[in-house]
């Protein structure tokens, strides 16, 4: 059994298609069958029931793949950090973060990273936290900034709380809004709210639960962006981290009191392998960015 032929084994079984399978591993499609057919025969038992139109993994195919994608994970790292050099001359750090980080957090914290190390290469996927430990069990990201506790939580998944984030009531800048308010103080707002599934929709909804009403939404469905857009546009008010008002002068910021809201930001990565020297460096970084330069934050 080959690195290579396990490569083109994970290949077919993620496209179900040996055409595409090849365009995806740059060879042509009778020298991946070839390959194929050798692995099948070295193992002794088909991988993929070969229909017309349609490919399908055997059984033995379905209890190889998961230890053919781990081992192909575990070689893609290795390679990485022997290809790192010892003062971080060269590297590559594949980070993961929510919405909301990459628009408060993220960009100071990345700018003092790329001025410490100018040659390490910097890859930013933005989406929400569930996705971003599904793609760090798969190897597709060596660390994430997100949201805990996580939901369904991966047990390969290490997470490492970094910072307790204060939640504000974000509204038009001509609103005649109180400096502070009480939670309870929602009830009689127009809100913007998130997208279902995300982890502010879900807090806002719990602390109005808890002070005993519904609240009442004037447009929902954005993801961090737009609903900050609506705000300004004067369409209602959000609740959001007070991070990413920093740059928004045309909302205004009421804190949020009894009880105040806030969530928890963890670094996560593979439990199972030590964190690649770049990425370990970011995470450096980032820690020393979070213990000066945070606002309606708090290290933990």
């Amino acid at each position: 059994m080959q690195i290579q032929q396990l490569t083109y084994f994970v290949a077919v079984a993620r496209t179900r298609h040996f055409t595409r399978a090849a365009e995806m591993t740059g060879i042509s499609q009778p020298s991946l069958s070839k390959q194929i057919r050798v692995l099948e025969n070295s193992l002794g038992t088909p991988l993929f029931v070969r229909n017309r139109g349609a490919i399908e993994l055997t059984s033995a195919g379905e209890a190889l793949l998961p230890h053919a994608q781990r081992i192909l994970i575990d070689v893609e790292s290795a390679e990485r950090t022997v290809h790192e050099v010892a003062s971080l001359r060269r590297g590559r750090v594949r980070l993961g973060a929510t919405p909301s980080l990459c628009d408060g957090l993220l960009p100071a914290a990345l700018t003092r990273f790329h001025a410490a190390h100018p040659d390490i290469d910097l890859e930013v996927q933005e989406a929400g936290s569930r996705l971003l430990t599904r793609d760090l069990a798969y190897g597709r990201l060596d660390v994430a900034l997100l949201i805990v506790p996580l939901h369904n939580s991966d047990p390969d998944i290490e997470t490492t709380p970094v910072l307790r984030e204060r939640l504000v009531l974000a509204s038009p800048v001509a609103a005649d809004m109180p400096d502070r308010m009480d939670v309870s103080g929602l009830r009689d707002l127009p809100l913007v709210m998130f997208r279902e599934g995300y982890d502010l929709r879900n807090v806002t909804l719990r602390a109005c639960e808890a002070a005993g009403f519904e609240p009442r939404f004037a447009v929902e469905g954005g993801e961090m962006s737009a609903v900050l857009r609506f705000v300004e546009a004067g369409l209602g008010h959000a609740v959001v981290p007070s991070m990413v008002l920093a740059t928004r002068p045309g909302i205004r910021t009421t804190q949020l009191e009894n009880p105040p809201l806030d969530r928890v930001i963890a670094l996560a990565h593979r439990s199972s392998e030590a964190l690649p020297l770049a990425a370990r460096a970011f995470k450096a970084e980032l820690l020393e960015h979070l213990t000066t330069a945070t606002t309606g934050a708090s290290v933990v």
